[in-house]
């Protein structure tokens, strides 16, 4: 595998189908698609400012490394991707991603992050302004999140949650086979129209809850006093 190490690159396309390929301290600045169509890319402790940094690649591995916020669009149609320890600032980050591993990530702008994205293995992420984060989202397991946004995991299918704090409006419309383990629900019309909604040790919070639900399962879920009207229009099971 070859290095680069305390590099410079700008310009359209400066590493355009690289293979085998190990960036350290490495700064891809203003330009566009600086790794598009590259395969077996390791980062390390590397700047992307660039948009469309990462398109259509194949087995990339990121380790602290820093997605600037004028890194646009970021991550989008790759397969098998991997990023620990990164910050991304960038909007827009993840769309149609196969196979996608994340480890203590903080996402500062999740705006439509995580649409069409499919296999995904998440852990211990902080996400702010998730607006419609996780749209369409398929085949997720996700353990340790902290999500602030609106509309999150709507039409999401196999989805499951463990240790999560979401505060968010709208969460899980329309979703499919979704289970959340041991989390704090905070936002209104939570689950409305979903299928297979299964919350295990819940608090949900705001104000109608879980209505026009099919097959929805409640385990010791506890209601917070603000959650009125719910389960209007379910199908429901409450399970103690």
């Amino acid at each position: 595998m070859k290095t680069i190490k305390d590099q410079y690159f700008d310009g359209e396309r400066p590493l355009y189908e690289s293979r085998d390929l190990r960036l350290e301290r490495v700064r891809i600045g203003e330009g566009e698609s600086g790794l598009k169509e590259s395969r077996h890319i390791q980062t390390v402790d590397c700047e992307f400012e660039g948009m469309y940094v990462i398109w259509e690649c194949e087995d990339v591995e990121c380790r602290n490394s820093h997605f600037a916020e004028s890194d646009r669009a970021p991550l989008w149609y790759n397969r098998n991707i991997r990023l620990y320890d990164c910050l991304i600032d960038a909007p827009k980050a993840f769309r149609e991603v196969d196979g996608l591993t994340l480890e203590r990530i903080k996402i500062s702008d999740g705006i439509e992050t995580f649409w069409y994205c499919r296999d995904g293995q998440l852990s211990d992420l902080n996400i702010e302004n998730g607006l419609y984060a996780f749209m369409h989202a398929l085949q997720f397991q996700i353990s340790n999140i902290q999500l602030q946004g609106r509309y999150i995991f709507q039409y999401a299918k196999n989805v499951e949650i463990h240790n999560a704090v979401l505060d968010t409006k709208d969460a899980f419309w329309e979703s499919e086979n979704c289970t959340v383990y041991d989390s704090e629900l905070n936002g209104e019309y939570l689950g409305w129209y979903s299928r297979n909604l299964r919350l295990v040790r819940c608090r949900i919070s705001g104000t109608q809850p879980l209505c026009y639900c099919q097959n929805l399962i409640l385990e010791d879920c506890i209601f917070a006093p603000d959650a009125d009207r719910a389960l209007e229009k379910s199908s429901y099971s409450i399970v103690k």
